[in-house]
């Protein structure tokens, strides 16, 4: 699977783990940072994994900051992106059966790279389940269309 990493400076070492994770794994990885613990604005970095995630360049994104709500919030802003702070395997599994979330926020401080890793691989390999859920997705992307017509921009989509 080709996946976009991101995270600020509070992310950093768990990113660089999981990255090292998922390349053993076998999945290819785009690192649009931070590169080091030096303070980073997570709005900068999370934007950046949800556009090109959006943009279909990407299956699937990342991102991991102190708590995973600041990113998720970002990320949210962007037009096709469903983002969501996970910690636990009721919440990944939910997320991807229910949201189809395409990109998974991650809190440092709220679990261990040995705790992330099997919660990264479950989100990954769980697909979304269709159905009753299929049509609740469709009205969020409805709400993202009336919210750009609302906002006088045009959507990315035809």
């Amino acid at each position: 699977m080709l996946i976009v990493i991101g995270s600020d400076h509070g992310g950093f070492q768990l990113k660089t783990d999981l990255k090292q994770f998922l390349a053993a794994q076998g999945h290819s990885i785009k690192d649009y940072g931070a590169f080091s613990k030096d303070p980073v604005d997570y709005p900068d970095i999370a934007f950046l994994v949800a556009q090109g995630v959006a943009r279909g360049e990407y299956e699937r994104g990342i991102l991991v900051d102190t708590t995973g709500i600041a990113s998720a919030i970002v990320a949210n802003k962007v037009f096709g992106v469903r983002a969501t702070p996970c910690a636990d395997a009721t919440t990944i599994k939910s997320s991807r059966e229910h949201n189809d979330a395409n990109v998974l926020c991650l809190g440092a401080a709220l679990v261990s790279a040995d705790h992330a890793q099997p919660l990264v691989s479950m989100w990954l390999a769980t697909p979304f389940s269709g159905g009753r859920h299929a049509r609740r997705v469709e009205k969020i992307r409805q709400v993202e269309e009336i919210t750009m017509k609302q906002s006088g921009l045009h959507s990315l989509r035809g």
